[in-house]
């Protein structure tokens, strides 16, 4: 699939960060070694080697460089993203054309994070050739595909992030104290996306900051007929992200917008009326037992026989 855009989660607490200049948005970058994972640039050859090429490996490739990067995600719907990066749903996710930003920083390296539990094996062939030849080609192969391998490949616990880095050349990065920032030019900006737990505050000023940017503007929105969420746009009109992008859904419920596969006016949940409640409310024994006032007994002993059945 042709990467059209990549997704960076924030909190709420960055949007004067964020948009501090009228023509920017501005990135952090952090070193490799300022990351939240410390097995960052591990994966790279099977160390389980003899001595002999765990020496030339050190010789050869060294402490490896610490170049500027930052992270975005392929996916603007990923849940987990949301909750650990963008406070619980509280943030928002900023949409950049990742053909804008190849035009504007040719510099900046993007490519896809691939997610395994052991290092490739063609390194560590590559290594035993580069030893075995002592060839500068060799050498020189074996340090571009460690260096690649190390900052585009992790374990597989991160894979939910779908992450697409930046390795951003240092020239394009500006220091404020001990701060390393990153500055994206506003045309870059495709959408700015709301949380779903946002406060009215957050979601004002995002919403004024995507006009002033004249992008898109989506909030986030957790639906009741499906573990996918959806969003809408300012129109209050659905989108769905598939096939790499947010694109407009045409089947869903009037109600509630929520996309949904059947062909209706309404949802399920939407067209649950007075009558249907009174009818369930009806048919539920444990009303019965309410009113007469056994409920509580009547549960107590079914947790009983539940918790002597998990013991046998």
């Amino acid at each position: 699939m042709t990467i059209k855009s990549i997704y960076k989660y924030l909190g709420p607490e960055v949007i004067d960060k964020i948009f501090q200049s009228p023509n920017n948005v501005t990135f952090k970058c952090s070193l490799p070694k300022d990351f939240n994972d410390p097995y960052e640039l591990f994966l790279t050859i099977d160390f389980k080697q003899e001595p002999d090429l765990l020496a030339y490996y050190a010789d050869a490739i060294g402490e490896l460089p610490q170049y500027p990067t930052t992270c975005f995600s392929r996916s603007p719907a990923v849940i987990p993203m949301w909750a650990h990066y963008a406070q619980n749903h509280e943030g928002f996710v900023i949409e950049v054309s990742e053909e804008r930003l190849s035009e504007k920083l040719p510099e900046v390296a993007c490519g896809d994070v691939s997610y395994s539990d052991v290092p490739p094996r063609d390194l560590s062939a590559l290594l035993g050739m580069a030893y075995g030849t002592s060839k500068m080609r060799h050498t020189y192969l074996l340090r571009q595909g460690v260096l690649h391998s190390a900052y585009f490949t992790k374990t597989s616990c991160w894979a939910y992030e779908q992450e697409r880095r930046l390795v951003v050349p240092e020239k394009n990065t500006r220091e404020i104290g001990t701060t390393r920032l990153f500055d994206v030019p506003n045309e870059c900006v495709t959408s700015i996306i709301c949380g779903s737990r946002a406060s009215e505050a957050t979601r004002l000023s995002l919403m004024n900051k995507a006009q002033e940017m004249s992008c898109r503007y989506f909030e986030l929105r957790i639906g009741k007929n499906s573990a996918t969420p959806f969003f809408l746009d300012a129109a209050e009109q659905p989108f769905v992200f598939n096939m790499g992008e947010l694109a407009q859904c045409d089947q869903h419920c009037g109600t509630c917008m929520e996309p949904i596969a059947q062909e209706a006016d309404e949802c399920s949940w939407c067209q649950i009326n007075d009558q249907l409640r009174i009818d369930a409310a009806s048919r539920n024994p444990f009303r019965v037992l309410d009113r007469l006032g056994m409920l509580e007994s009547y549960v107590a002993g079914m947790d009983a026989i539940s918790a002597g059945s998990r013991k046998t």
